[in-house]
């Protein structure tokens, strides 16, 4: 009955309040990118908005555990993160004469929107375009201007930058088309937390994930937040539930990671059953790292919520992705049904709404 009331409660929060102040979020940002001059810039922003609508979603979904006199701030925070990390992750992945500088650089974005008082760095110094008639720039401020208005952000400040950090550094070092893997493996191995017997992708992949952040930035609109609360927020989410996070869209983009010859995470792994194996251990953990956490039914049902995103994705389909989701499914226990029933019927909604605009 608990269960069932905290995914009412949730769900009606999402949909009712959350949900449509998303929709304006994204509306204002596509009218945004509409008017950048660049066009090579401005399909790419349109497309990553397009492209990764369930991320952009999925960000916002940690507003559920906000007050609701800041939840708009943390919507507005949420969205303009994720659109921002999803853009410059994009253009960072293009040619350039130093991919490595260029993911750096590009992904400066993501400290300076958590950092109120610093100056913009010059996001495109490595980038072969750069009139984006200020959309980098209008993001980042979207984001730190709702992050000052939180009265707890500087509670959490230095544990978002530190996630941030994690993800520039992965960034850089995946985009590196020359030096292949050997200096991200280094890098996640020396970040690897003593007796988690994580193997070095899996950390890389916490360290890559916003999750680690996200929920952050939802828990400084309290009014009283402990230092003692964001250090098992921080704990829980790196490396646990951002490990599974990425190593799941890693999953559902394997086939077209292999198409464009991007590195690919889930890649790593022998064999099926050793990705299968691996990722529901880690999925046990995340799960387990949530009880540790105030307002731990609300994580475990936002951790199962986005376990059920991926896993409903037409990319999970296939027989060696199946044999992953049952052990993630698995592992999420009694959430997992109602999360994946909501999270199916809304994919097949879309794909009916968009076959009907096709067709007409």
């Amino acid at each position: 009955m608990a269960l069932a009331n905290a995914f009412s409660g949730a769900a009606t929060r999402y949909w009712l309040g959350i949900f449509p102040q998303v929709k304006r979020e994204l509306r204002h940002w596509h009218r945004q990118a509409m008017q950048i001059p660049d066009p090579a810039l401005r399909h790419q922003a349109l497309v990553t908005q397009h492209a990764e609508r369930g991320n952009l979603d999925g960000a916002a979904a940690f507003a559920v555990l906000a007050p609701r006199a800041h939840r708009a701030q943390v919507v507005r925070a949420s969205v303009a993160f994720q659109v921002t990390y999803e853009y410059v992750d994009s253009l960072a992945e293009e040619p350039s004469s130093d991919p490595v500088a260029n993911g750096q650089r590009l992904h400066l974005a993501l400290l300076t929107a958590l950092s109120p008082h610093i100056e913009h760095p010059d996001y495109y110094e490595f980038h072969s375009g750069d009139r984006d008639n200020g959309y980098i720039r209008s993001l980042v401020n979207a984001c730190r201007d709702a992050l000052s208005a939180l009265p707890s952000y500087s509670t959490v400040e230095a544990a978002a930058l530190r996630a941030a950090r994690r993800i520039v550094a992965y960034q850089s070092l995946n985009h590196n088309p020359h030096g292949g893997t050997h200096a991200l493996a280094r890098w996640a191995s020396n970040l690897t937390p003593e007796g988690t017997g994580l193997h070095w992708w899996e950390t890389a992949a916490g360290a890559a994930s916003s999750l680690t952040l996200l929920p952050l930035i939802a828990v400084a609109a309290q009014p009283t937040l402990g230092a003692s609360e964001t250090a098992a927020m921080e704990s829980a989410y790196f490396p646990w539930i951002g490990a599974l996070n990425q190593l799941l869209d890693s999953l559902i983009d394997r086939a077209a990671d292999r198409e464009a010859g991007h590195h690919s995470l889930i890649d790593h792994y022998a064999s099926v059953e050793e990705a299968a194996a691996r990722l529901g251990a880690i999925a046990t953990r995340a799960m387990q790292a949530t009880e540790s956490i105030p307002e731990s039914i609300q994580h475990a049902m936002i951790l199962a919520a986005m376990s059920s995103y991926y896993l409903s994705a037409p990319g999970a389909l296939t027989p060696s992705a199946g044999m992953v989701a049952r052990q993630v499914m698995d592992a999420m226990g009694a959430l997992a049904t109602p999360t994946m029933i909501v999270l199916r019927l809304r994919r097949d909604a879309t794909r009916v709404l968009a076959d009907t605009i096709l067709g007409g």
